[in-house]
């Protein structure tokens, strides 16, 4: 059987198919050339991660297929629902890289409360004519330490997120309306843990109270942060997406950036991906990342076992 990996995979989840007996092929197929790369060469399964899309017409046009995989959590660039319908198998890897993501959100805290995005912008430029300026420009930084991070989506990533935050020393409040409660186990490195208990707030309620607020929740029909969201937060409050581009409102964001309202703003994704908004990108109090929440070895090493392991169970 072949696997046609058109994002790629890790040589870990290869070197599982291959000793299986699956042929894996890593050429990046562009997306309008796809259907027919499949049909000439026959291919039974499609991994993809967020770049190639799988939708109807593609289905309808490929009878070889038996199984779409996708490298990750969220699957809103594949029909799913009509692919089962059709008896193809839909899996995906939603727990290989939460740590992943979690850590990105946290490399976008920090660098934001020591304005680290902003000087390594001017430190090349005027770091020599205008050390003592900018030693001024970047004094008044912030901790995190006692601070309260809000979780919009508490579901894998949303909790690994909230781990990292109980380890710094946060108060951690979460909304989700379809995980009333949650237990904790946070691990530490001597095999030792710790246990915390919470409850799912509204969202109104983590909006005021949170100092630093994170989003975990897949594609929406609509904006979750929106300019009336922004209205509730506190003063001078950060805010980071690696979830979803269109769930936060970009325009209302930079307004809020504007006012003072949101301090800054730490983005993975983006609304008119892979085009990013100019207004977006060269915003200074904007922390910025290609899209790169799962973009670890470790992460893509455990994707591509993953993906190699149901595969086996399915298609053998």
């Amino acid at each position: 059987m072949k696997i046609l990996a058109n994002d790629g995979i890790a040589q870990s989840g290869i070197k599982a198919l291959e000793k299986s007996g699956f042929e894996v092929i890593t050429v990046t197929v562009a997306q309008e050339q796809l259907e027919s790369y499949i049909n000439e060469n026959k291919i039974d399964g499609l991994l993809v991660r967020s770049a190639t899309k799988v939708r109807k017409e593609l289905i309808d046009q490929c009878p070889s297929l038996k199984l779409i995989g996708r490298g990750g959590v969220g699957m809103d660039n594949i029909d799913v629902d009509y692919a089962r319908e059709k008896g193809l198998h839909v899996i995906n890897t939603p727990a290989a890289s939460s740590a992943s993501v979690a850590e990105l959100v946290f490399a976008h805290f920090f660098g934001g409360v020591r304005y680290l995005h902003d000087a390594n912008r001017n430190m090349p430029l005027e770091g020599d004519s205008k050390f003592r300026q900018l030693k001024k420009s970047y004094a008044g930084g912030t901790e995190l330490r006692g601070k309260t991070l809000g979780v919009i989506g508490f579901g894998r990533i949303g909790k690994a997120t909230a781990k990292l935050a109980i380890g710094v020393g946060m108060k951690v409040i979460y909304h989700d309306p379809l995980i009333e409660k949650v237990t904790l186990e946070v691990p530490f490195f001597d095999g030792r843990s710790m246990a915390f208990n919470f409850q799912s707030l509204s969202m109104a309620e983590v909006l005021k109270a949170s100092d630093f607020i994170t989003l975990h929740v897949p594609a929406q029909k609509g904006y979750v942060i929106a300019q009336k969201e922004f209205g509730l937060m506190k003063q001078g409050v950060a805010i980071v997406n690696a979830a979803r581009g269109g769930v936060l409102d970009e325009v209302a964001l930079v307004d809020a950036l504007e006012t003072g309202k949101v301090a800054f703003a730490g983005l993975d994704v983006y609304e008119s991906e892979p085009s990013p908004e100019i207004r977006i990108l060269m915003h200074p109090k904007i922390s910025l990342t290609p899209h790169i929440g799962a973009a670890t070895g470790e992460a893509q090493s455990r994707i591509g076992s993953e993906l190699a392991e149901q595969i086996i169970s399915l298609l053998k």
